[in-house]
């Protein structure tokens, strides 16, 4: 039987494209909040304070967070397949809270669930894809993963504000969570196959050193690793800030829920269909050069939204900050797995998407906290230059470099690592 097992794209395309199905549907579980959660915290419950507002952000990004670290210390203990499942199973409440929610703490605990289940399916997914293909196409693999996630994710942002336009803001946006929940679900138990032998294959093989502290050298002694988890944190900071502030910025400048939720919803298609290009791009480039280019784009969009007003405007900025995250982040995961043994890898993969999530909780107070007290704009310009220097960071601590010969590249030019 062991012999039976093999690492690559092609070798397990049919698991592969399963997971890649699955993780649409994960993705598309987000997409119901993107566009109208916002909406009905200030129409359906008279929230005004947008710490308040953004609060379901913060309690979704520390669930998140949390259950990534330990969805990445558990999977070889239980198994990826069986994490995967059990995220499913939480995610079956959240419709139905977001349906029925008599108050907005009813909110805030759909989010504590959308958190574990997101936490759970979705990291599940990106280490089962990486398990199968082994360390080559490992960038294409991501940007896979990626694309199906979140073009789900822009895809039902645009369905649920677009029903609301026209019926509502509930309930009827949100039967579209009780579908994905259930096939979801469905598919997993039914088609997904745990990965665990397709690692020790690659164990046996692997040169990559083990870290001596996974979790300090995750966060921030390795030089690389470190200058990832920071960019990683910062992109989903300003993600954050996005996902809660955008709608509300947009419809105070006139926008309708119709146009807002096109608006909204451009940012994550361009971020989900680029990664179909920039996965490849992380297998042929040198990785800290696309985290440059990606995080300094984003910032660049982010500061310019303080000046722009029309709907054109909004839409060339909204894609123009879904190419720089399409850049970034399958980047993110592939080259986390390039500097960590497969053993160690669902940990250290845990631990960074640990510190990438908490961004969301740290963007919507920080964002929540600057907006009530300066308005809308300033949380836009303060993430802004946080986004441009999380990029300055990547060009000067990260290296260019490939574990087999640590050759270093300090120069930023879109050139192979040899």
């Amino acid at each position: 039987m062991g012999n039976e097992i093999k690492l690559g794209l092609k070798e397990n395309w049919k698991q592969f494209t399963l997971l890649v199905i699955v993780n649409a549907f994960v993705g598309g579980m987000i997409g119901l909040e993107r566009t109208i959660i916002p909406q009905i915290a200030e129409v359906d419950f008279g929230l005004e304070a947008k710490t308040a507002v953004l609060s379901f952000i913060a309690v979704f990004g520390t669930t998140k967070a949390t259950t990534n670290y330990y969805t990445g210390t558990l999977a070889n203990r239980f198994g990826r397949r069986n994490l995967l499942l059990a995220g499913w199973v939480l995610a079956l409440p959240v419709p139905l809270l977001l349906i029925y929610a008599q108050n907005w703490n009813w909110i805030i605990l759909a989010n504590i669930f959308l958190g574990i289940s997101q936490g759970l399916t979705w990291s599940s997914t990106v280490v089962m894809k990486i398990d199968l293909v082994g360390e080559k196409n490992r960038g294409f693999a991501m940007g896979l993963n990626e694309f199906a996630g979140y073009i789900a994710l822009a895809a039902i942002a645009f369905a649920t504000g677009w029903i609301a336009s026209r019926y509502g803001l509930r309930p009827y946006p949100f039967y579209i969570g009780v579908g994905l929940g259930f096939f979801g679900l469905l598919l997993s138990l039914l088609f997904i196959k745990d990965t665990h032998q397709h690692v020790k294959l690659e164990a046996t093989s692997s040169k990559i050193p083990l870290l001596k502290n996974v979790f300090w050298d995750t966060t921030w002694k390795h030089k690389n690793l470190g200058s990832i988890t920071q960019a990683g944190l910062i992109n989903n900071l300003n993600d954050g800030m996005v996902w809660g502030l955008f709608p509300l910025l947009l419809v105070s400048k006139g926008f309708d829920l119709h146009q807002t939720g096109i608006i909204v919803a451009t940012y994550p298609a361009v971020w989900g269909v680029g990664q179909l290009y920039s996965g490849k791009l992380a297998d042929k480039y040198c990785k800290k050069t696309l985290l440059f280019i990606g995080m300094l784009t984003q910032g660049v969009a982010l500061l310019t939204m303080i000046v722009a007003n029309s709907f054109f405007w909004f839409m060339l900025l909204s894609a123009l900050l879904g190419i720089g995250t399409a850049v970034v982040y399958p980047t993110f995961l592939a080259a986390i797995a390039d500097y960590t043994h497969p053993e160690q890898r669902p940990k250290s993969m845990g631990i960074f998407r640990l510190w990438r999530d908490l961004g969301y909780a740290i963007g919507a107070i920080l964002t929540g906290l600057i907006a009530d007290r300066f308005g809308l704009l300033a949380p836009i310009l303060a993430i802004g230059f946080l986004t441009v220097a999380s990029s300055l960071i990547v060009k000067f601590r990260m290296s260019c470099a490939e574990m087999k010969n640590a050759v270093s590249d300090l120069k930023f030019q879109l050139s192979p690592c040899h």
